[in-house]
């Protein structure tokens, strides 16, 4: 477990952000609708009870029976979505309603209170029309995308091997066992050469989760199935969940090394994954890239897994091809895309960080939190790797 007060300073920072935010919504909300006593005190109680509630929600959900634990997600993560969308709108209404204090409009009867009340009127309006694209777009089954990638050391005779990643899948209370299958037959029907999966794979205990998991046994894939960790493995239980895994036929990739090759040793490349890039925090080895790489022939191409983007700064001193990473979600929830750049290099794509090093950043194939979507999409990324020579 992290330290006692690394959880305490997050969760102090995280009510102080939950309550400052919920609160300006009410007094901006109050303020546009011009609302009678009555209906500001049912409207501050609401708000109020979903922001403990949102604050709670976690450790709750892990002592309550999974079928109210799922109710209890379903009632709070829609409103996350919708509050944050509803939190942005109000600053762009009150920066619209800041500007528009300069324009004169004494023409207007009463022009004041109805613009009030309109532009409260618009941002709820704005707020439920944004909130409904992202949820259909988050619950609607994830899609193909194709890519291309081309290495410089890649050999000639495994140009086109075909590789597919998933990830951030996020198996817990709203993404469950039935829907992991329809990935995997979707999956499947690619004919990938190798599947990967990194990171972020389940939000809970193998105990409340294995039998949400085990469609992951039905992956089919000549050169091999892999696995690596991300950070939600080491809030849910990292080795069970390693060990449970490695059970179901995939292999995990602890800070090691395999060489995937197309029928003989001599025409293959290096396939390495490393634990979680935050994972030093936790119990254990943490991510150990050199390691990893110890005693590789460096003529050979070289792919790693690594949950987080912020890995390609050692990847690239270390001479990786190509980094397949997950992590960020795209950012999810526009315009909060742009906070992932506080933590993370990249957002999402793909990105040549130096002459010799690349990465890719998937989207995620799930989603974590509100079930919702907007200026993202959700991917089964499906690439073919190009030979240089």
């Amino acid at each position: 477990m992290p330290k006692l007060k690394q959880i305490l300073t997050f969760l102090s920072i995280f009510a102080l952000i939950l309550g400052l935010s919920h609160f300006y919504m009410f007094t901006r909300l109050n303020y546009y609708l011009q609302l009678t006593g009555s209906q500001s005190f049912f409207l501050g109680s609401l708000l109020t009870i979903y922001s403990l509630l949102t604050l709670i929600h976690i450790p709750v959900s892990r002592i309550l029976p999974r079928k109210a634990a799922t109710l209890l997600a379903w009632a709070i993560y829609p409103w996350m979505g919708f509050a944050l969308i509803l939190f942005v709108t109000l600053v762009a209404t009150d920066a619209v309603w800041f500007f528009l204090k300069f324009v004169p409009l004494s023409h207007l009867p009463e022009p004041q209170s109805l613009l009030q009340f309109c532009f409260g009127v618009v941002a709820l309006s704005v707020t439920g029309i944004l909130g409904a694209i992202a949820l259909w777009n988050g619950l609607r089954f994830v899609k193909v995308k194709p890519l291309m990638i081309k290495l410089d050391r890649l050999s000639k005779s495994l140009d086109g091997t075909r590789i597919v990643q998933i990830t951030d899948l996020h198996i817990g209370a709203l993404i469950k066992g039935d829907w992991l299958q329809k990935v995997v037959n979707k999956v499947n029907a690619l004919k990938p050469d190798l599947i990967v999966i990194t990171g972020d794979l389940v939000d809970g205990s193998v105990e409340d989760l294995r039998a949400h998991v085990d469609p992951l046994a039905n992956l089919e894939a000549p050169m091999g199935i892999y696995f690596i960790t991300g950070n939600h493995e080491y809030y849910s239980g990292v080795e069970p969940w390693c060990d449970y895994i490695a059970g179901l036929g995939i292999r995990v990739l602890r800070n090691e090394r395999v060489s995937i090759s197309a029928g003989t040793d001599s025409i293959s490349f290096d396939l390495a994954g490393v634990d979680d890039w935050g994972s030093s925090h936790f119990p254990g080895e943490g991510p150990n890239l050199k390691k990893a790489l110890r005693g590789r022939d460096p003529n050979k191409a070289l792919i790693l897994l690594a949950h987080q983007p912020a890995a390609i700064h050692e990847a690239a001193e270390q001479g990786v091809d190509l980094q397949l990473s997950g992590h960020t979600h795209g950012g999810q929830i526009w315009p909060f895309t742009y906070l992932v750049y506080l933590q993370q290099p990249y957002t999402t794509g793909l990105h040549r960080y130096n002459k010799q090093t690349q990465v890719y950043i998937s989207s995620g194939t799930g989603f974590w939190g509100p079930p919702m979507r907007l200026g993202t999409a959700a991917e089964i990324t499906h690439i073919t790797l190009r030979s240089a020579a």
